[in-house]
């Protein structure tokens, strides 16, 4: 057999050659080994869509390279695919290519990439990531053959990160019987121990019910081989507010339990949706939890659920029964009098008719007088000399529901709520025909009356029958649309302000205000209020604050000066050149518009120097405090309008209150500043049309003497408001919690749970 002399390996290469251990010269008999692997590949399948992960010794798994990229086919991949022993070998002349391709691809690499990889699977080894799936999972191409019951990694040769292939090389060849490596398998379905495929597909399909979010859904094997599975998703808690979830079920029991749970709810607002639309949240593990208004649904009490929800179910259909009935018997006789008034407006219209005829003739006006002239009633159908019309006259029957001890199925109460949603909808068929026919005796009653006063001047005009038609019906009321329901105390709806659609408009009227309106000291004033002065401002405001907090408080911004500066500040008593400032027509970018504006400073506004004392400083704060009430006048909000409020501590509703327009980027601000704080408070405030308020607008920032300030709330999206100007009431408070990491960024971070206190208020 022909042989070459041996590749020349440069010290990098031999550096990387060393730290995996391997000897290009005396390569091991467990890796010169391979066995055949029969493996058949699947169309349409989706590589990327892990369903199980594995604990796998790196013995168990062949190694094979293809020449091709990892977003190739499998086909393609699997069909061009060599044992590594070719790549490896640099005795014969005929695998010279491979060898030096593996050698391209041992260049590629870094010990580091390598290291990265084994601390990273050493981790997982002590605990599997709270989402399962980790950074580098993609880079294992690992897949499973059932023929020949074998695992095998491809390594593709035109990618550029091959750590993961160098890291299982470098532990094959220490060939530690018990070494094993925790990785995703490729092209595999599940393999059904705790839920079957359609079960887990169903799960996905009612979790996006729930949640509106496709969960993750894999398989997990641990190093002890104990199969479990894992739903990794997001669900909405609190407006829009989202977090993590992670169901973890260990056993078919308790796979049955969470899937049995999931599939009576699905069922409950999928058919009767107008009776039961559950929320989410989760516990302190993360697991996904289900509630009813404010009760907990769980596996456990679903019988319990299930009965109590029936027990409901019949008492309304009860009362929908009664409420039939009543209506039946008013609109019977609603009909009697709308019959007794349109038979009464008939002979006025005859009445007139004849007249108009008998009027030509002396006999005909003698025909008229013994005919009408006797005096007639004017005033309409009196209800109390009509017959009403009850239940006995309709002889209405209905069967009262009656409740069984025993144990109901969902398919029962789903029929139960159809049955009282059929009784419902008759019920507010009824309602809008009472409507109708209340409209309709008012207008007959207008009518009559109408045709009275125009019979008792028929004698002083010379009128037609067209202008009796005319004259009689010139006060009816516009008849309703066909279903329209009458609306008797029903609150007028108003429009509350939208973030989404409308914070951009909102930003630019206010700022269009307060540029108007606010003088210069009420601007640094306002713009004072948006710094963390606002807590000591507040509290002066309500008159508690003491002179040791203002002493703090200078200490504080001296300090804070001090360091922005890094350097000393003047010490000087006066300043000469006052808010003059040396200005260099900087560019600065807002909204995408450039402008050449200078921010505002809080340490000249206060006037923070060297030797300024605390009571200097209060009569400064005073001043301020005066400026920010004047302000608040004068701009008021055109619209209801919901503001929020995240803190660590409870709100003081006597307080001027630094309040955002936007939950998602107030939530994420106190996450992030106040991390390791995990008992929180979120506010949501529903602030009426027109309370006062200050935006913290573009003008609030920044000056404008070049004119060249954009318009808009580019900067913050918070306001002002002076909460103890408004009676708040609580309405509604609920417990959510909200999964986070210590470090969004790693992987395998520590989760931290923060519970949150949601209290809704309003006027």
């Amino acid at each position: 057999m022909p042989r070459k002399k041996k590749v020349e390996i440069d010290s990098k290469l031999q550096d990387k050659l060393d730290y995996i251990g391997i000897d290009l010269n005396k390569i091991p008999r467990s890796i010169k080994q391979y066995t055949e692997i029969s493996f058949r590949t699947i169309k349409g399948y989706d590589e990327k869509k892990y369903k199980q992960y594995r604990f796998i010794n790196v013995n168990d798994i062949e190694i094979l390279i293809s020449p091709t990229n990892r977003v190739d086919s499998i086909k393609d991949k699997y069909e061009q695919a060599l044992p590594l022993a070719f790549y490896l070998d640099n005795q014969n002349e005929e695998n010279i290519i491979y060898h030096t391709k593996f050698l391209q691809l041992l260049d590629k690499v870094s010990i580091r990439d390598i290291q990265k990889v084994e601390a990273e699977q050493k981790r997982i080894l002590k605990s599997i990531p709270f989402k399962v799936k980790y950074t580098g999972n993609y880079l294992w191409q690992i897949y499973y053959s059932k023929t020949s019951e074998k695992y095998f990694m491809i390594v593709t040769t035109e990618d550029s990160d091959y750590s993961t292939f160098f890291y299982l090389l470098k532990k094959k060849i220490e060939n530690n019987a018990n070494e094993k490596i925790f990785v995703p398998i490729s092209l595999v379905e599940y393999e059904g121990k705790v839920l079957s495929t359609s079960e887990i597909k169903d799960i996905e399909n009612y979790l996006w019910l729930f949640t509106k979010d496709y969960p993750l859904i894999y398989e997990t094997w641990d190093k002890y081989d104990e199969v479990s599975l894992n739903i990794i998703g997001e669900t909405e808690i609190f407006d829009e507010v989202k977090t993590l979830y992670k169901v973890n079920l260990k056993t078919p029991r308790e796979g049955a339990k969470f899937y049995k749970l999931l599939k009576a709810l699905f069922i409950l607002q999928t058919e009767i949706p107008h009776y039961y639309k559950f929320s989410t949240n989760i516990d302190k593990n993360g697991m996904l939890e289900f509630y009813l208004d404010n009760t907990q649904i769980k596996y456990e009490i679903l019988p319990e659920f299930i009965y109590e929800q029936y027990l409901k179910s019949v008492s309304m259909k009860n009362k929908a029964n009664s409420d039939f009935n009543t209506l039946t018997s008013k609109i019977a006789n609603l009909q009697v009098l709308s019959d007794e008034l349109t038979k009464e407006y008939n002979q006025k219209e005859k009445q007139i008719t004849t007249y108009l005829e008998c009027k030509k003739t002396f006999f005909g006006k003698v025909k008229y007088f013994f005919k009408f002239g006797k005096k007639t009633k004017t005033n309409g159908v009196d209800l109390k000399t009509s017959k009403p019309h009850t239940e006995e006259n309709n002889k209405i029957k209905k069967e009262k529901f009656k409740l069984e001890e025993r144990n109901y199925t969902i398919f029962e109460l789903e029929q139960s709520y159809k049955e009282l949603e059929e009784i419902e909808e008759k019920n507010n068929n009824l309602i809008m025909d009472i409507n109708a026919l209340k409209l309709k005796n008012k207008n007959l009653k207008k009518k009559i009356e109408n045709a009275t006063n125009y019979i008792e001047e028929i004698n002083k005009h010379k009128k037609s029958i067209f202008e009796f038609w005319k004259y009689s019906n010139k006060d009816a009321v516009a008849t309703l649309d066909e279903g329209e329901e009458e609306e008797i105390n029903v609150k007028k709806i108003e429009k509350v302000f939208d973030f989404e659609d409308e914070f951009e408009d909102f930003g630019i009227e206010a700022d269009k205000v307060q540029r108007n309106k606010y003088t210069d000291d009420e601007l640094d004033s306002a713009f004072i209020a948006s710094t963390n002065t606002i807590k000591l401002l507040s509290r002066m405001n309500i008159k508690i604050a003491e002179n040791k907090e203002i002493s703090e408080e200078l200490k504080s911004l001296k300090m804070l000066k001090e360091r922005n500066e890094d350097s000393d500040f003047e010490d000087e008593d006066f300043n000469i050149f006052g808010k003059i400032k040396q200005t260099n027509n900087k560019e600065r970018t807002l909204g995408n518009k450039t402008h050449r504006e200078s921010p505002r400073d809080k340490f000249d506004i206060l006037g923070i120097k060297k030797g300024l004392k605390g009571l200097e400083l209060k009569r400064t704060l005073e001043k301020v405090l005066k400026n920010i009430n004047s302000a608040l006048q004068k701009n008021g909000l055109n619209e209801d309008t919901y503001v929020y409020k995240v803190s660590t501590e409870k709100l003081d509703l006597n307080s001027l209150e630094v309040l955002s327009l936007n939950l998602q980027s107030e939530l994420e601000e106190v996450l992030k500043n106040e991390s390791e704080v995990n008992k929180l408070y979120l506010y949501k405030i529903k602030l009426p049309k027109d309370t006062k308020f200050i935006a913290f607008t573009n003008i609030i920032f920044y000056d404008n003497k070049n004119m060249t300030l954009p318009l808009g709330m580019n900067i913050s999206e918070k306001i002002l408001v002076d909460l103890s100007n408004i009676n708040l009431d609580e309405i509604n408070k609920k417990k959510i919690n909200k999964i986070c990491f210590e470090d969004e960024d790693n992987d395998f971070s520590n989760i931290v749970m923060k519970s949150i206190m949601v209290k809704e208020l309003e006027v």
